[in-house]
């Protein structure tokens, strides 16, 4: 019989079998499955995957709905493994079986989570339908080292006189804001948003364990001061499990990162508060029988804070050192960290104030008495600080600020002093006025921040006594009308301070002049007022702007 085709020869007949069997035994997989033993507050006891890793993510199957709750392995042990349920866990129960995935615990990450409120899971909370992002960041990620780093020089601007003139923060930095409840800790974070407005700083705001309303608030108020499009949102609310509370900042990290590192741009992370999440920890550790140490709080509970806020970070601008870590893909971003915790009863010797403080490069202290007294922010100068110093500050700030903080905190010994003696000299009259004055001029209202060339020429005013001869009460209206007057009459003077970033002796030249052209139109028109209509308030921004105009 006549052969049709080319006879195959014993080594072409190997090869082709050798080849299928190779890829017979990549379509076998064998798949490793436990089942759950009990479930209780948020944590699973998993039996079965010995090969499971730390902060792996595993698929638990509900027997009773058919539907797959995710968990994250914390605990290794010999014979099981505890693992938190970053979801509901009532619908878990013995016997459920459970998968390994492989991964460990990722997030949605990228500009399309902009403008959004979302879970620490990226799931959207805010009904405006799915995000649409196929790119993902391990929460846990190890920070960057010396040799990735830039020294913290460049200014982050909050908006706000008694911070950025006394306690300065850096891009890069952690800044710690302490205090008791409602002494206006939220309310410094939110006005540090907003003051980024139609700048160059994306901003992340962790909410963990708020009540849902006020984080509703939150997000309502960033829309009507248009902060939402450079904000992101992160809620893990009261009423949320205690696993989603834990994981909720490093999950709002995650997402800041990806700005950083895959963008080159600035970003600035907000924890509130971080006293929450470590009471959610605690719950936690308890239940996964970690043993229990100062406050039963595990013995990890620094480690909780330090490996989340040494993730802040500036990044270096030379490529060549950034080569052995592919994760960094552009250079000069930064990750500014602003931590909150909550004291009772002023007490920062606590277990967890003391663990953040020490962590941290300073920290704005928030005091009860002042807030009730009517200073807003109520800062504490004695002992809030920031260890970044004038290097994160502008240096017209530095010439109008240098010995702000040192002439308040002498301010606030004499006066204490003062309420018991009976005479005084003329130094001290006139030291405790001035400080009467300076302490008005940095009261701030909340949602109003300034810019740093607004902040420079009223700290000036004040510095240089030209508030002196003011009465304490109409202070407030004359820095109103100030600047309304000097962007009406003036805008070159706050131009070239925010250019040219210094306070030159021709620029204070035209300021001092300025200030002197006012104070006349501000005495004059109050006199005219006080004629017209006796007793009646002072006249706010925008009509004094059209008296000074006249």
């Amino acid at each position: 019989m006549a052969r049709t085709g080319r006879q195959l020869s014993a080594s072409e007949i190997k090869k082709a079998l050798v080849q299928q069997i190779e890829r017979y035994e990549e379509e076998l997989r064998a798949e490793e499955i436990g089942e759950v033993l009990e479930v209780s507050d948020g944590v699973a006891r998993i039996w079965g995957l010995g090969s499971a890793m730390s902060n792996e993510m595993l698929e638990i199957e509900s027997s009773e709905t058919g539907e797959t709750v995710v968990a994250l392995a914390l605990n290794l042990e010999e014979d099981n493994i505890g693992a938190v349920v970053l979801g509901d866990f009532l619908v878990l129960k013995e016997g459920d079986p459970v998968r390994r995935t492989g991964q460990v615990l990722s997030v949605p990450v990228g500009p399309e989570l902009l403008g959004r409120v979302v879970d620490p899971l990226g799931v959207p909370l805010d009904g405006k339908g799915p995000i649409e992002t196929t790119r993902r960041m391990k929460v846990e990620r190890k920070a960057p080292g010396i040799v990735c780093r830039l020294p913290v020089k460049e200014p982050l601007q909050t908006g706000l006189k008694a911070i950025d003139s006394m306690t300065p923060i850096g891009r890069g930095q952690r800044e710690l804001i302490i205090g008791d409840r409602r002494t206006g800790k939220t309310a410094i974070a939110i006005d540090t948003i907003v003051n980024q407005r139609g700048g160059d700083v994306i901003c992340v705001y962790v909410g963990i364990g708020q009540r849902a309303s006020t984080i509703a608030l939150i997000v309502d108020r960033l829309e009507q001061e248009g902060a939402m499009e450079h904000t992101i949102v992160v809620a893990a609310n009261a009423s949320d499990p205690a696993t989603l509370q834990y994981i909720a900042p490093y999950c709002g990290c995650a997402m800041a990162e990806y700005f950083v590192y895959k963008e080159g741009r600035h970003t600035a992370c907000i924890y509130d508060d971080l006293s929450k999440q470590a009471q959610a920890y605690r719950q936690l550790s308890l239940v996964l029988r970690r043993p229990p140490g100062r406050e039963a709080y595990p013995g990890d509970i620094f480690y909780l804070h330090a490996r989340l806020l040494e993730r802040a970070v500036k990044v270096t601008e030379d490529q060549e050192l950034l080569k052995g870590h592919p994760e960094i893909e552009k250079t000069g971003g930064s990750l500014t960290a602003l931590p909150l915790v909550e004291t009772q009863a002023g007490d920062v010797t606590a277990y967890i104030p003391t663990n953040v403080i020490s962590i941290t490069d300073g920290q704005i202290y928030l005091e009860s008495d002042l807030f009730y007294a009517g200073v807003r922010p109520a800062m504490n100068v004695g002992i809030s600080v920031s260890r970044v110093g004038g290097s994160a500050q502008l240096k017209a700030m530095r010439q109008v600020a240098g010995r702000l903080r040192l002439d308040l905190a002498q301010y606030r010994e004499l006066e204490a002093f003062a309420q018991f003696a009976a005479e005084l000299d003329t130094a001290t009259q006139r030291q405790l006025a001035r400080g009467e004055r300076m302490v008005e001029v940095l009261k701030q209202g909340q949602y109003q921040p300034l810019g740093v060339e607004q902040q420079v020429m009223i700290i000036f005013a004040g510095v240089r006594g030209y508030l002196d001869d003011l009465e304490v009460e109409d202070i407030r209206a004359w820095e109103a009308d100030f600047h309304a007057f000097m962007r009406a009459n003036h805008p070159d003077i706050g131009r070239d301070i925010r250019e040219q970033k210094e306070l030159t002796r021709e620029i204070e030249d035209r300021l001092k002049k300025a200030i002197e052209e006012f104070k006349q139109y501000f005495s004059a028109g109050r006199r005219a007022r006080a004629g017209a209509a006796p007793g009646r308030a002072v006249a706010g921004a925008e009509s004094e702007a059209a008296t000074v105009a006249d």
